[in-house]
């Protein structure tokens, strides 16, 4: 694979998997309920505006409003191996690069209005993505890449040890969702919802990388090429000046050309990204004694995003690669379907606890150059919660879910990549008034290294591995007040 290409493949991927919870491109940490139970799929409280929607039927008659605040952070490392990175300074061919995703602030607000059998819903959340990645110094395969290129283009006059390679991407994505929808409740056991949510995508990538000679090797290459062209020149029977004067013209030639080579490698690349899309949205749920049973179902969301693109700086020999990432261009980005099925069940009064499945139709959900077709399947997640009111005013959870991705090498890629999870959270709900209570939660995510070996590690005809790993923590505050 060329340097180009690399970055073409590399600018379609950068800003896709900056999900906290949930699948690829979908958000389920909507409320801090959530954080502190996970399990939420059999809500009856505000927070089922997301979770359990049919569930909303069973709030008290009224206004209900919440406002959620989280802070995101997730860390993304990457080790390699491969014999293109060997060198003085690293003779094992090991490098490890680091890269963060953070999101300070992720604000969501949810509202019901109850009265009677009818219920109005509406969310305002970040549904997707919500945060910026950034790698400050560059991925392997911008590395890689780079060493192949210029020893290719070089015929292996110019080493590893020869260079530096300036290089950084990153990466932000925000799918800002509006949820609107009605709930009826039939009876004292059934309720149904139907609804929608207008999906607002805005993201964008910002790159750039440079191939420099490190200080001096510029002038021992001119060096080398002037004496050696003397020598040839006064072997062929020309005196010493001439040869001189056609060894310097021929040493500058060389160094232009050189030069050409390496300002061919310089990208820039700065873009803005949006999109729209429409995601329908239905849900029963259904209460039998201490039993209560839900299902949720998201229909895909068809999305296209399109470039507005503020730099693009590349040669002439890229002009097609590169393509796809001009002013104007649409690329598919869908929203996969989602399916979820819950059962919660009250042990006692005061003590309630849920058990729930997930499965987000990613297979089926387009993405830039069809890469979803490398899925093996779509992703399961299992999810179990508890919560228990210590006293009337305190309510003190914590919850599982188990994130099962699937997952291929074609799919891995250094701009992105995903690992099999399993994640905890803990927290509190306080009843500050009679109409007022406060949920605070805290949740991480322990993630499975994927080791991804390779014969032709990024086409570049050697063997190779990169071990993909990743951390997640989140913090999340919500208010809700009802009136």
């Amino acid at each position: 694979m060329s340097l180009l290409r690399f970055l073409a493949v590399a600018t379609a991927y950068s800003v896709s998997v900056l999900a906290f919870a949930g699948g690829y491109l979908t958000n389920t940490n909507q409320h801090a309920s959530f954080l502190r139970m996970i399990a939420r799929g059999a809500s009856v409280s505000l927070d089922g505006v997301y979770s359990n929607p049919a569930g909303l039927s069973f709030l008290e008659d009224g206004n209900h409003i919440s406002l959620t605040i989280q802070s995101a952070y997730q860390k993304r490392d990457i080790k390699s191996q491969s014999p293109i990175f060997i060198n003085s300074q690293c003779p094992d061919g090991v490098r490890s690069y680091h890269g963060k995703a953070a999101a300070p602030i992720v604000p969501s607000v949810h509202y019901a209005y109850r009265k009677g059998d009818w219920t109005i819903a509406s969310a305002l959340a970040i549904t997707g993505g919500g945060g910026k990645a950034s790698f400050d110094k560059g991925l392997p395969l911008f590395e890689a890449s780079a060493i192949g290129m210029m020893t290719k283009e070089t015929n292996g006059a110019l080493s590893s040890d020869m260079y530096d390679i300036s290089s950084a991407m990153e990466g932000r994505q925000y799918i800002m969702g509006l949820t609107l929808g009605l709930g009826y409740k039939f009876n004292e056991h059934f309720s149904a919802f139907a609804g929608g949510r207008m999906n607002y995508f805005m993201g964008g990538y910002t790159g750039h990388l440079k191939i420099n000679l490190r200080n001096g090797v510029a002038e021992t290459l001119g060096q080398q090429v002037y004496l050696q062209a003397y020598q040839q020149l006064l072997a062929a029977g020309i005196d010493a000046q001439a040869a001189a004067q056609q060894a310097m013209a021929m040493a500058q030639q060389q160094g232009t050309a050189m030069s050409q080579k390496l300002d061919a490698s310089a990208i820039k690349l700065d873009c803005d990204q949006t999109g729209w899309g429409l995601t329908p949205v239905i849900g029963v749920f259904g209460r039998f004694g201490i039993i209560d049973l839900a299902a949720k179902y998201e229909f895909i969301t068809n999305l296209n995003i399109e470039n507005d693109t503020h730099t693009l700086e590349r040669p002439a020999s890229a002009a097609e690669l590169l393509r796809p990432y001009e002013n104007g261009v649409n690329t598919p980005n869908d929203i996969p379907s989602l399916l979820t099925l819950a059962a919660g069940v009250h042990i006692l009064p005061s003590l309630r606890a849920t058990v729930e499945w997930h499965f987000f139709d990613d297979k089926n959900a387009r993405m830039a150059d069809n890469k979803q077709k490398t899925l093996e399947r779509g992703t399961f997640e299992y999810l179990a919660g508890i919560e228990w009111d210590v006293i009337d005013r305190i309510t003190i959870s914590g919850g599982y879910q188990r994130t099962d991705y699937g997952l291929s090498d074609d799919f891995q890629s250094d701009t992105s990549f995903a690992c099999d999870s399993y994640s905890l959270g803990f927290g509190t709900k306080v009843k500050l008034t009679e109409k007022m209570a406060m949920d605070i939660a805290y949740f991480w995510t322990t993630y499975e290294d994927y080791t991804k070996k390779s014969t032709n590690y990024n086409r570049l005809g050697v063997n190779g591995t990169d071990i993909y790993s990743r951390t997640n923590k989140v913090f999340g505050v919500s208010l809700e007040y009802k009136f």
